[in-house]
């Protein structure tokens, strides 16, 4: 046990991602288990965050990449709103960057949209009791999806790739340079590098070609 007190009642599920359908499956994958309710949904990170202290959720299921931001940045926001909340990223895009990203980031777990019902439902309890869930696929062997191919294919440090993030989400260099703690010249200088890996001439080709390569 991790010391947490006994549940009362269901695990309270918040689901995050911007297609209706996804909401609806989870709410029938769960549907014959009494100790998940599903509480309400979102579409965006933004939203998230305004509804989570109303619904009060034991878990966020959390889309890899919703149309405002990353999971790695709606980590963030929501912890800031509800640093208990467990957050549970649920993805079909086992080889995206930002799996990693949004694991090292504070995500509770990661699962992968195609999985059976009794996965799902036993990763929402494990994660909700203070576990930490990683779906075996994710793993480097066979062939598992690698979170960090997309990455090494498009010869993109970490760095370079927090500043894409960023960039991505609309920022400037200063507020970059302020969110990841480096010298204004330092963010320009991994944007150029980057934008250069790419074969951008500029920010929104950038974000286009980056977003191609499953980095954003």
């Amino acid at each position: 046990m991790s010391g947490r007190t006994a549940r009362r009642g269901p695990v309270r599920v918040m689901v995050v991602d911007d297609h209706p359908v996804v909401c609806d499956g989870v709410q029938l994958l769960v549907r014959n288990d009494p100790r998940i309710t599903v509480v309400g949904s979102a579409q965006t990170g933004e939203e998230a965050v305004r509804l989570l202290p109303e619904l009060r959720p034991d878990v966020v299921l959390l889309d890899l990449r919703l149309p405002d931001m990353l999971a790695p940045e709606a980590i963030d926001r929501l912890r800031r709103v509800m640093p208990s909340v467990r957050l549970l990223v649920f993805t079909a895009y086992g080889d995206h960057a930002a799996v990693c990203t949004a694991l090292t980031r504070g995500a509770d777990g990661c699962l992968l949209k195609d999985a059976a019902t009794p996965d799902l439902a036993a990763a929402i309890h494990t994660v909700a009791a203070g576990g930490r869930v990683t779906d075996p696929r994710l793993g480097d062997s066979g062939d598992a999806p690698d979170p960090h191919r997309s990455l090494k294919k498009a010869g993109i440090t970490r760095r370079e790739y927090d500043v894409l993030r960023l960039v991505a989400m609309g920022h400037t260099n200063p507020e970059i340079a302020s969110e990841l703690n480096l010298t204004r010249n330092t963010v320009k200088t991994y944007l150029q590098a980057a934008m250069h890996k790419l074969g951008a001439r500029n920010r929104v080709e950038a974000i286009a070609k980056a977003s191609e390569a499953r980095l954003l």
